[in-house]
């Protein structure tokens, strides 16, 4: 038997190593939304603060305000929020709580947490919705100060880009902001930018017209009088130029630019990654990328690129989301349509293998079990990838940067082990995956075949086809028993492909997850899950 590795779980409990702590469950919360062991993807939870038990304990605690707080910068900065609400709605239950000490860890937050302006909309929106259930107002002081920061300490250029581009999101606007924050400009430029959002471009050119303005100021001039240019052009000439010469998007052009082919061929130059393959095939269908273009010869090249894809942290996930959405050669509801280009497939191909670099290993030992007691050939809701395809992938990523990984497959009669190497491509990891024959499930066998082969495993990670109420046989039993006999700290994700629901109930078992369905941010949860934050 191997050695376990060691622990890093931070048990809180001698008893009872796997409890489930109030900042485990704050974590849970921060992390998709839920205090609960189960993520849904492709689910927006509904967050309040009757699901938000462990977060309102938390706070009671002398010190948990501030604990609390850096506990949600963590989770924002550093990626590890599938979903970012949660930890808005939770910045702003900090903010308004009665602990003057909570109140200022939460605001002096803001702007590190609120890096963007659609951010700092959520945060006020949520605190408009919990002002009935919380002593404090508001437009406080210290609302006042915090959001006249978030504009003040922003370089000019970025701010005036900012403002423009996101103009308002959930009923409130720049000008609603600065107008209830009373915010005093810190500069000249930002005193410009502030007078641009609330009295408008007529006013701005008045009163700037015959200053002597500072190189800064003249700056943010030149970029607000393209913005409104652009807003006011229909010239397709004139708007490309302004376009490539201060680098807009198209959040600040008229939908009737947008209908241009050539606009957006000038767009895309300097559109990011994740944009970019979010389009490919509304590009494609519109004829802005063609077969042979030296726009669609740039682009390939983009995709491809390897400084590009490391600089942009794309995931080989999102690349294969992106390559099934844009091979199905139509939209969601089957509009609109085209035909796949050869060159772009080939890029999207090269960019998936390449992207690999960009998942950092866990350092864990994992064992990640695919369940073939029925076909895999259904398609992950939500996606157009088959089950197949999203198992290969899943393996294929552990496989490619763990160490220390197992690969089976499994049914109620056997459990074949796959012998996969990072250099096979995702068709001959998906062929391996389901050549094996069928039968019943059983999920407690990939945990079994560890014990009785001596395998030393801190994460299992099963996957299936089935819905997760119909597995009879529950490996929550055969955990337990693996680690007493093994001595390790095990964990299992149990991964309904297409399903939703538990595949076990609350065990009270922090080492154990559900996920329904699966998307990009159910392997941010098991990443999480398996360096024992969540």
């Amino acid at each position: 038997m191997e050695p376990p590795a060691n622990s890093t779980n931070n048990h809180t409990s001698a008893e009872d190593p796997w409890e489930i702590t109030d900042k485990i469950r704050l974590r849970r919360f921060l992390c998709y939304g839920s205090e609960g062991d189960i993520f849904t993807a492709k689910g927006e939870s509904h967050v309040s603060v009757d699901n938000a038990e462990a977060l309102l304990s938390l706070l009671q605690e002398e010190e948990g305000g501030a604990e609390v707080v850096e506990e949600i910068r963590r989770f924002v900065q550093k990626g590890l929020a599938v979903r970012l609400g949660p930890t808005f709605f939770a910045l702003a239950l900090c903010s308004q709580h009665s602990k003057l000490n909570t109140r200022k860890a939460a605001f002096k937050a803001l702007k590190d947490i609120c890096s963007d302006p659609a951010h700092l909309f959520a945060v006020i929106q949520y605190k408009k919705e919990l002002r009935e259930r919380m002593e404090c107002g508001i437009w406080g002081r210290a609302l006042r100060k915090a959001v006249s920061d978030w504009y003040n300490k922003q370089d000019a250029m970025a701010l005036a880009a900012t403002v423009t581009r996101c103009r308002q999101r959930e009923g409130w606007s720049h000008k609603d902001l600065l107008r209830l924050s009373h915010t005093k400009p810190s500069t000249e430029a930002v005193a410009l930018i502030s007078k641009y959002v609330t009295k408008g471009w007529t006013e701005v050119q008045a009163y700037y017209a015959d200053k002597e303005n500072s190189d800064e100021v003249v700056k943010v001039l030149s970029y607000l009088e393209a913005v409104e240019k652009v807003k006011h052009s229909c010239d397709e000439t004139v708007v490309i130029n302004l376009i490539e010469e201060h680098k807009l998007e198209m959040e600040q052009l008229l939908t009737e630019n947008l209908k241009s082919k050539q606009v957006w061929r000038s767009l895309l130059k300097d559109m990011p990654l994740h944009s970019v393959l979010k389009i490919l095939g509304r590009m494609t269908a519109n004829k802005v990328l063609e077969p042979g273009s030296s726009t669609t010869q740039s682009l390939c090249e983009r995709i491809r690129d390897e400084a590009a894809l490391k600089k942009a942290k794309i995931h080989p996930f999102s690349i294969l989301l992106a390559t099934e959405n844009y091979k199905r050669g139509h939209g969601y509801m089957g509009k609109p349509k085209w035909e796949p280009n050869k060159s772009i497939l080939k890029a999207l191909e090269s960019a998936f293998y390449c992207s690999f670099m960009n998942v950092e290993p866990v350092g864990k030992r994992f064992l990640v079990a695919v369940d073939v007691s029925t076909s895999l050939s259904t398609v992950v809701p939500g996606t157009a990838i088959t089950t197949a395809d999203a198992a290969a992938a899943i393996t294929m990523i552990f496989t490619r940067t763990e160490a220390d990984t197992h690969v089976l497959v499994f049914s109620e009669r056997a459990v074949v082990p796959c012998p996969l190497s990072p250099q096979m491509t995702l068709a001959e990891v998906t062929a391996e995956l389901v050549k094996n024959p069928s039968g019943n499930t059983d999920s407690s066998l990939p945990i079994t075949w560890a014990m009785e082969n001596g395998k030393g495993v801190d994460v299992f990670i099963i996957l299936t086809n089935n819905p997760l109420w119909t597995c009879t046989t529950s490996p929550v039993e055969s955990l337990k028993k693996y680690r007493q006999t093994t001595g390790a700290s095990s964990k299992l994700v149990f991964c309904g492909l297409t399903s939703y629901g538990h595949a076990f109930t609350d065990t009270g078992d922090r080492g154990l997850l559900n996920v329904s369905g699966f998307d990009l941010g159910a392997l941010t949860v098991i990443r999480n899950f398996s360096q024992d934050l969540i």
